[in-house]
């Protein structure tokens, strides 16, 4: 084991504050929508920290990690895009400002005022579907990090899973959204101080700038492992390459106004012009999010390209980890990992709270007769809470990625926020648009992902054009659907 019981001390310590802070919500939860969405009050402080904290996920840590090992600091370009969509919506107020004053509590609500109640089930059966397979891999993957970083048998990965998810389950279920506020402003801090102290260190191990003549060096073949990717240039055809970096312009706008886990903060904001201040404010911080850990994968090629290849047993995947218990000293390691757990949990927590809702408001709710009483409706939130974490637990143990992790995440995401963009987009600024354009737009916007998922492995299916056909498909479906329906009453 590489912890000594110095970080072990500090990792519990850690992990019982956390836990303290969340249960010591549950007084203030009074019903579903102080759950949910914490009952609209959420300022832009506050509103920062916790977009960031979710969406700064273990996870993401391993993804981005990956993307440096593989492509080098070229990987970094997608966070460039991502907080260019952040803060052009922020400027703007594109979609979130609209969403934010009709005062819904999901996305696929407004499809109910817009479009039909059917509509809004559909979508909100689409949102769940990528949200829940997007997420699936989240606790293997935080499972994975703590695995190779501390030392232990590779034996003990299911039940570090367990562990971390029995942990964010308990004060998620009791306490809704002001337990996962309250506890992403503890992890953000923790978070910051720990990547930017790993940073510093990783950057030392590699002899600071040396790291760019040494991928540099890899690139032209003339150290220990090839780089088969341009380390700088994401545009090269060996790297990202046009094609995938214009799917991924689009597809962060497309995430920038539809993710649930994101819009669920600006659903919780005070007003839409909070909401639009939270993305401005928070848009630079996506850059360092693919970065700096990218470029903790970048350093752990270097590593062990001088050691002549990976150990056995060592991929793309787990190769920063293995590589960051090897240099962390004492004492920091276990402050490192404890910003570690502080991002796999406050990602967990907030994406449990968002699916959760989307089912009980999406798909349970327009298919009672009779509407549940606030106790009613709070227990079944917080039991599809639950339900939620059985099912990451079991599908994260079997499914095999068809790809890196990066890839997976966006294709699954992609079978909701393609179609979903496409109905926001034309359910708030294009008039003319019909429930059967809504209907065509969302059956043929997964069509794309869901074949990736399902063969793009066997047939060497490209990311990027299942990803970009599913946008196409989605805008030619609402198209063609609202132009060959009648015109919707209030133009008649």
């Amino acid at each position: 084991m590489t912890l000594t019981p110095l970080d072990w001390i500090i990792i519990v310590v850690y992990l019982a504050g956390c836990l303290f802070a969340g249960l010591a919500m549950r007084r203030y939860v009074r019903g579903v929508e102080d759950f949910a969405i914490a009952g609209r009050e959420m300022d832009v402080n506050l509103g920062i920290a916790s977009l960031a904290a979710t969406e700064m996920g273990l996870v993401t840590i391993m993804y981005t990690a990956q993307l440096g090992f593989e492509k080098g600091l070229a990987g970094a370009s997608i966070g460039v895009l991502m907080a260019l969509a952040f803060w052009v919506v922020g400027r703007t107020g594109f979609i979130i400002a609209p969403l934010r004053t009709a005062g819904v509590m999901t996305i696929p609500e407004l499809f109910e005022k817009r479009f039909h109640k059917r509509v809004r089930w559909l979508a909100g059966l689409f949102v769940v579907l990528g949200g829940l397979l997007n997420m699936g891999i989240f606790l293997r993957l935080g499972g994975e990090f703590l695995v190779w970083c501390t030392g232990m048998p590779p034996s003990w990965l299911e039940w570090v899973m367990t562990v971390l998810l029995g942990l964010v389950l308990l004060y998620t279920a009791l306490g809704g959204m002001l337990s996962v506020l309250v506890t992403d402003y503890l992890q953000f801090l923790v978070m910051g101080v720990g990547i930017v102290v790993t940073s510093v260190l990783v950057l030392i191990n590699v002899g600071g700038f040396d790291l760019i003549t040494s991928l540099q060096d890899a690139w032209a073949g003339h150290a220990g492992m090839k780089l088969n990717a341009h380390p700088f240039n994401p545009f090269d055809g060996s790297s990202l390459g046009w094609g995938y970096l214009l799917w991924m312009l689009l597809l962060q706008f497309a995430a920038a106004t539809t993710w649930q886990t994101v819009i669920s903060r600006v659903l919780a904001a005070r007003d839409a012009d909070t909401a639009k201040r939270m993305y401005r404010r928070t848009a630079f911080y996506f850059v360092g999010r693919f970065l700096l850990p990218g470029l903790w994968g970048a350093a752990a090629f270097v590593y062990f390209a001088k050691q002549g290849g990976l150990p056995e047993g060592i991929t793309s995947l787990t190769a920063m980890p293995y590589y960051l218990g090897l240099i962390l000293p004492v004492g920091l390691i276990g402050i490192v990992i404890a910003a570690m757990l502080a991002a796999e949990m406050s990602t967990d927590s907030g994406y449990l709270l968002t699916w959760a809702t989307v089912i009980y408001n999406d798909l349970i709710t327009p298919c009672l007769k009779n509407p549940l009483s606030p106790r009613g409706r709070l227990l079944l939130t917080r039991m599809l809470v639950l339900g939620i974490g059985v099912f990451l637990l079991f599908y994260g143990l079997w499914y095999e990625l068809p790809g890196n992790a990066w890839d997976y995440l966006a294709v699954t995401g992609n079978i909701y926020l393609a179609s979903v963009f496409t109905l926001l987009v034309a359910g708030l600024y294009w008039p003319r648009a019909t429930a059967r354009g809504a209907y065509a737009a969302l059956i043929m916007g997964a069509i794309g992902p869901i074949t990736f998922l399902l063969i793009g492995k066997q047939y060497a299916i490209p990311p990027e054009v299942a990803g970009a056909a599913a946008f196409g498909l989605a805008a030619l479906g609402m198209i063609f659907g609202s132009l060959s329906s009648p015109r919707p009453a209030s133009q008649c």
